[in-house]
């Protein structure tokens, strides 16, 4: 496993999840499924299976330093990546390739949110362990499939090439966030996966993939080889991101790219991207409720009601609801308006409540 690096990015300020969600602490350092641990710890966690701790690397916001810092005090100031500003995931791929590829150019580097969710965690290493064996004796890009269960339209798809006899399958295409109709020809043909944001590749061969399809974020990163491992690298970091145009890894390089692969996943998977993720995971009632409050429900359904244990929260005839209780801001809107809640967190600040 000495060659094996896990990169976790934990950068995001988890809107959607808003207000239990704040900008100073966002969903990936809370407990939100009550296992004792955050999502960023239970991500750190499942992978220790196949990496050696001193070769986990967090990118995260500047601001975020201290959070990673408890929640993961095993790792050193070296392994905390500070981005100064966000700048999608292309850039907090293409740092911590350069950085780990002067440690060890034979490295296999994966790549991983921090704020999902995996059951079977014994499949999960399997299948990482099958597309880092193929990652590191080959040129290829791969990604964790998973197999759709419904028409998401928040996902990105893969198509690929069905070989029932190969473990690492070529993919075809790569679609983001599909509207409806097609979402459910997807699904309904048996052909797609969703992309779960899990990439594997050599450091090797992502830096390839970056100065064929985003050369300039290549060039900007290439030019501190000189600064990673030393006390210069963060003001190496601060310049280089003010120049780095924001831009997801997805549409940079997977879906350009011809040498993409994908291996697909066996266990169970969600990316808790909403308040409804969260419900479809969670126990519920007789009536399909997630009740995680001191509350009192009357003729409601599939609806979602959280606060805190010292409030008493009354709810009557709703279906498909959020009621929540977080700090300062009461929320009740429908259980899937996860579309709205960039205008919510507008007008809450509109009205003077600060989102931190």
């Amino acid at each position: 496993m000495k060659h094996n690096y896990v990169v976790i990015m934990a950068g995001g300020i988890g809107s959607r999840f808003w207000p239990y969600s704040r900008a100073n602490k966002p969903k990936q350092f809370l407990d939100v499924l009550g296992t004792g641990r955050t999502l960023l710890q239970m991500t750190f966690d499942r992978f220790l299976a196949i990496c050696p701790e001193e070769n986990f690397y967090v990118v995260t916001n500047k601001r975020y330093y201290d959070l990673v810092k408890e929640q993961l005090p095993t790792l050193s100031g070296d392994q905390i990546l500070l981005e100064p500003v966000g700048r999608n995931t292309a850039a907090a791929v293409a740092y911590p390739a350069f950085k780990i590829r002067k440690k060890d150019p034979k490295a296999v580097m994966v790549v991983a949110p921090s704020d999902h969710v995996v059951f079977k965690e014994s499949l999960f290493t399997q299948n990482l362990n099958t597309a880092i064996k193929a990652a590191s004796n080959s040129e290829k890009l791969i990604t964790i499939g998973i197999v759709p269960t419904r028409p998401e339209t928040g996902y990105g798809y893969i198509q690929y090439h069905s070989s029932p006899l190969k473990k690492v399958k070529k993919v075809k295409t790569f679609t983001e966030k599909p509207e409806l109709e097609l979402a459910q020809k997807f699904v309904e043909s048996g052909d797609f996966v969703w992309n779960a944001g899990i990439f594997v590749w050599s450091v090797e061969t992502i830096i390839a993939a970056l100065y064929e399809h985003l050369t300039d974020l290549a060039v900007i990163f290439e030019e501190g080889e000189e600064f990673y491992h030393t006390p210069n690298e963060q003001r190496f970091i601060n310049s280089a991101y003010a120049q780095c145009k924001s831009i997801s890894i997805d549409y940079g390089i997977m879906e350009k790219a011809s040498n993409v692969f994908m291996v697909k996943g066996t266990f169970d998977w969600s990316d808790l991207g909403s308040w409804d993720s969260l419900h479809e995971i969670k126990a519920k009632d007789e009536q399909e409720n997630v009740v995680d409050a001191k509350a009192i429900l009357y003729n409601t359904k599939n609806s979602y009601v959280k606060g805190p244990k010292d409030t008493l929260i009354v709810v009557q005839d709703l279906d498909g609801y959020l009621v929540t209780l977080s700090d300062n801001v009461v929320l009740i809107c429908k259980k899937d308006a996860e579309k709205k809640f960039r205008e919510f967190l507008h007008d809450a600040r509109v009205k003077g409540e600060e989102f931190s």
